[in-house]
């Protein structure tokens, strides 16, 4: 028998008992019968009037009463009446009668009244027994439907043995559809990945010379780098199973959830060994022990206990690799790091210049790119972008593509795009002319100052249409993969930054400067103190002021204790004034000595409202020498 009839059986049967039951006790009192020998009598319930007792007795005594119907035991009656007040007219009333009294049916016997007693209708002992289970039957089939339906609702009763089981999601060939072909940028890390790839496949070639692959492999990066991709790609390559999970899975808000899901993963992993289990986002429960007080931190910290049991304990895990990811690897406890755990990290970082070319090609393999467009053009105009970002970026010119009904992506949309991703959506230019030349003389500032000074990166692109928060932008793209900053670099970006503010100063006065130099402004004070607190390049030496500063638990609050004195911070304060006051003071000769050029620049920005770096640099040669900056061109093939 079918679930479908089961449940058929379950409602059907005792409402069909229900129905039956109510069905004999209407039809028990029998005042839809007929009155034998006399004239049709109508039921007790479509009596449409009530009569009293003592009215009864009256009508009695006149001779107006024709015939009686005795119902339930000679508590109920049915009169048939003459009624002087509706001419004369026979009327159904209903009288409630005290009981069957002798004194009664005397009088009716006495006044020749014709009466008729109706004894009460039983129902058959069957019926009755069943009249009698009718109610446990329908609680009990109640219970079991509302169990049923629980056991498929999340959280529910019948989810209670569920919650200690695992929610990995398993895939017995690892079909996850994703090789090491399709990761690009990450080829240092796919190089360690390997081995894990080899050890699956041949684990004979490393036990024979005795060695042991690592039990456990964190991958560490920001995000967006491809962690989790090259976690599928592992999979894919291998071709064992593959236990999927993230690291809030293992957590509930019962305590002791977290723990039995780990022993189950592992208990089926152990089942299906060789394998591999991928934990995303390991920080979710790997976190350090002992930060926090309460009982909320409880579950996370017996769920980390058993995954470092399972890990390494007496137990060992043959045949079993666990790939973590994390981007926040100063989190984690200590004793998961560990060798025997996690002891090999695999850091999957930003791509440079080249790992951007190798992924642009991966990503554009399904797009319709311009001949005329080069991927190099665009791995160099996308420094610190992440593979994710460059997936992103040509999604969006591919939009960008079919909105303006174009056959091809060309650099038009590449640009636009690389624009949006970090400034936002583009809006309408300013109509009003004031507002409009203020930005203008504020974004050329921000230019003239970068193309003069050496050390800044050059210029892109200078536009007055608005993006995201931003009413006008100006672009540098450096040409080298900075991976350290020289102290005349950080300068220059100071000075960069304050080229707008600068410029405002110089042409409206100080005191007509704007809100519009807050962002710079902000940006400033942060590299500057960088410079004097983390890097050492200030009067106050090479010194790191901000090792000190630690955070401590107090309760529920999250206190900041600093070992800096305030004769010391003082000074740090005083060094980074000097610093931004100096570099205002020269940003502001630079562009004060180029007053004319800068009235030129803004008068063509306003008429074309975009300038790109190469137009912007040839309008300044022709009027001042700019300095040659240093060019690193790297080899991409």
């Amino acid at each position: 028998m079918n679930q479908r009839w089961r449940q058929i059986l379950l409602w059907g049967l005792p409402i069909t008992i229900a129905l039956v039951l109510a069905w004999q006790v209407l039809g028990s009192g029998g005042l839809n019968g007929l009155k034998p020998g006399g004239p049709t009598v109508a039921p007790r319930n479509t009596a449409v009037a009530r009569m009293s007792y003592g009215r009864f007795l009256d009508y009695v005594q006149a001779g107006r009463v024709t015939s009686v119907d005795i119902y339930d035991g000679g508590r109920d009656a049915v009169v048939e009446a003459v009624d002087p007040d509706l001419d004369n007219r026979v009327q159904r009333l209903r009288v409630d009668l005290p009981g069957l009294a002798p004194e009664l049916i005397n009088t009716l016997k006495a006044e020749g009244i014709s009466f008729d007693i109706h004894p009460p209708k039983t129902a058959p002992p069957a019926l009755g027994l069943l009249g009698n289970l009718l109610f446990p039957l329908l609680l009990i089939g109640s219970l079991i439907f509302l169990a049923r339906r629980s056991n498929n609702m999340p959280g529910g009763p019948g989810q209670a043995m569920q919650f200690g089981k695992t929610k990995a999601r398993f895939a017995m060939e690892a079909e996850t559809g994703v090789m090491f072909d399709d990761v690009a940028g990450v080829n240092e890390a796919k190089q360690d990945l390997q081995e894990v790839v080899t050890f699956l496949k041949q684990p004979e070639k490393f036990t024979s010379v005795g060695a042991q692959i690592p039990k456990g492999v964190l991958l560490v990066g920001p995000p967006g780098t491809g962690k989790t991709l090259l976690a599928k790609a592992i999979a894919g390559e291998a071709g064992v199973p593959f236990f999927s999970l993230s690291g809030s899975e293992f957590v509930e808000m019962f305590v002791g959830v977290g723990a039995s899901r780990v022993r189950d993963l592992f208990k089926r992993a152990k089942e299906n060994s060789p394998c591999l289990i991928f934990i995303d986002e390991i920080d979710a429960v790997g976190r350090q022990r002992g930060a926090g007080i309460g009982g909320g931190n409880d579950e996370r910290e017996q769920t980390l206990n058993q995954l470092l049991t399972e890990m390494d304990g007496f137990e060992g895990n043959s045949g079993i690799i666990i790939i973590a990811a994390t981007n926040r690897p100063d989190v984690l406890d200590s004793a998961l790091m560990r060798p025997g755990r996690f002891d090999r990290q695999v850091t999957v970082d930003a791509p440079d210049i080249k790992g951007r070319l190798s992924i642009l090609e991966v990503h554009s393999r399904n797009k319709k790119l311009d001949p005329e467009l080069s991927l190099d053009s665009i791995a160099r105009r996308t420094p610190g972008f992440t593979g994710a970002d460059l997936a992103n970026l040509l999604n969006e010119a591919a939009i960008l593509t079919a909105r303006r009904r174009k056959e091809t992506i060309s650099l038009s949309e590449i640009d636009d795009a690389v624009d949006r991703i970090i400034a936002g959506m583009e809006g309408q230019p300013l109509t009003d002319g004031r507002s409009k030349r203020l930005i203008a003389y504020h974004e050329v500032g921000h230019a003239l100052v970068g193309t003069l000074v050496k050390d800044h990166d050059p210029v892109q692109k200078v536009t007055l249409i608005p993006r995201g928060q931003a009413q006008g932008l100006t672009w540098f793209s450096p040409d080298e993969e900075q991976m350290l900053v020289s102290r005349s670099q950080l300068k220059a970006r100071i000075m960069g930054a304050l080229g707008g503010r600068a410029a405002e100063d110089v042409v409206f006065g100080r005191s007509e400067v704007t809100t519009g130099a807050g962002g710079d402004i902000q940006q400033v004070a942060s590299m500057a103190r960088q410079m004097v607190t983390r890097f050492g390049m200030s009067n106050l030496g090479p010194m790191s002021l901000e090792g000190g500063s630690q955070e401590v638990f107090l309760g529920r609050d999250l206190m900041t204790r600093s070992d800096v004195s305030e004769a010391i911070s003082k000074q740090v304060d005083d060094q980074v004034r000097n610093i931004v006051m100096q570099c205002y003071q020269e940003t502001l000769e630079l562009v004060g000595a180029q007053r004319e050029l800068m009235d030129d620049l803004v008068e063509l920005l306003i008429e074309k409202e975009t300038l790109d770096g190469d137009e912007f640099r040839d309008m300044v040669a022709k009027v001042t020498n700019i300095p040659e900056k240093e060019r690193f061109s790297p080899v991409l093939n």
